[in-house]
């Protein structure tokens, strides 16, 4: 796998320029119940509207596009805890070349139905272990020892500059917010909203939120280390597993801080979406509202927006959170 380089504004507006069309400007909407609750401005970027249900598309496409036709020849593999997959899968057969992508058995049904739709011929879906780092382990084998093009869900200057278009679109649609809150995750979208964001907003505040299931993020940021630790399942299924120093180091650079919410506060935040907002939102999308709503963060006098990542949950796992918050 080649280093990693850290993307630079241009590479954003160059994914911009290239994602134009073929992704969604999905909306940034002033939240009136989230806002009455807070006593401060809340806007929610929707991005369980885009194409594929995530913003993962955004990065797959952008990286799959960027493959030289050797790499495209080799064919790709790439781990995923389920909705970069259905980027990458979608490309694949845009580009007509094999994909290789591995997930966790923790990846909701619907995912993994949406990526052998996406995919078709072109994509063999494998589901290795139960947690994402299983996946990514046999995803690093096949790209060793089968030849294949790794594609980073996370770890690559493509996809962190993909994510970063939907900073950009969030700042030109509300150019006087204060701070921003974003699923951690393994680093990808956190970074590249930070990047894009401070870029147009020097003085907004970014904070990363991920599970106290999975808290890699927590742990390492005090030291700037990544530190290693164990992971459990998750209603934010997507943001499980471990993360690399690379953009450990690179959030340092821009990132105010990273906040745990509990898998009960990730429950009510589904609930609130889909009870306010009408809006369905997987557990992964739902940990920025779930901070907000529980006050991790000082946002008095500040106007706020929180990136929603995904709305791909199992309907069977949506019902019973709603069954169970009553």
């Amino acid at each position: 796998m080649k280093p990693f380089v850290a993307p630079t504004i241009t590479d954003v507006l160059e994914a911009r320029k290239f994602l134009r069309g073929r992704v969604r400007h999905t909306p940034t909407e002033l939240s009136l119940p989230l806002s009455d609750r807070v006593g401060s401005p809340v806007y929610i970027k929707w991005e369980n509207h885009q194409i594929c249900g995530s913003f993962k598309l955004r990065g797959a496409l952008n990286r799959m596009f960027s493959l030289s036709a050797e790499e495209r020849d080799r064919g790709v593999v790439t781990a995923s805890s389920g909705n970069h997959g259905q980027g990458v899968a979608m490309a694949a057969a845009m580009l007509g070349l094999k994909a290789l992508i591995c997930v966790p058995g923790s990846c909701p049904e619907t995912k993994k139905a949406a990526i052998r739709r996406l995919g078709g011929q072109w994509v063999e879906l494998r589901v290795v272990g139960h947690l994402y780092d299983d996946a990514e382990k046999e995803a690093h084998r096949a790209a060793d020892e089968e030849g294949r093009t790794y594609i980073s869900s996370f770890e690559d200057r493509h996809v962190v500059a993909g994510a970063g278009t939907l900073g950009l679109e969030l700042i030109l649609d509300e150019p006087s917010i204060d701070v921003i809150v974003t699923p951690a995750g393994g680093g990808g979208l956190m970074n590249g909203v930070a990047l894009a964001a401070r870029a147009l907003r020097p003085s907004v505040e970014i904070w990363g939120v991920q599970s106290v299931a999975s808290q890699p993020w927590v742990l390492s940021w005090p030291g700037g280390k990544v530190v290693e630790t164990t992971y459990d399942d998750s209603l934010a299924d997507g943001l499980t597993g471990s993360i690399p120093q690379s953009l450990v180091t690179l959030a340092k650079e821009r990132v105010a801080g990273i906040l745990a919410v509990t898998e009960e506060q990730i429950a009510e935040a589904i609930v609130f979406c889909h009870r306010e907002h009408h809006q369905v939102v997987e557990g992964a999308g739902a940990v920025g509202i779930a901070a907000v709503l529980n006050g991790k963060i000082d946002l008095a006098g500040r106007r706020c927006a929180v990136v929603i990542s995904g709305g791909n949950i199992d309907e069977r796992r949506l019902l019973e959170v709603l069954n169970r918050q009553g």
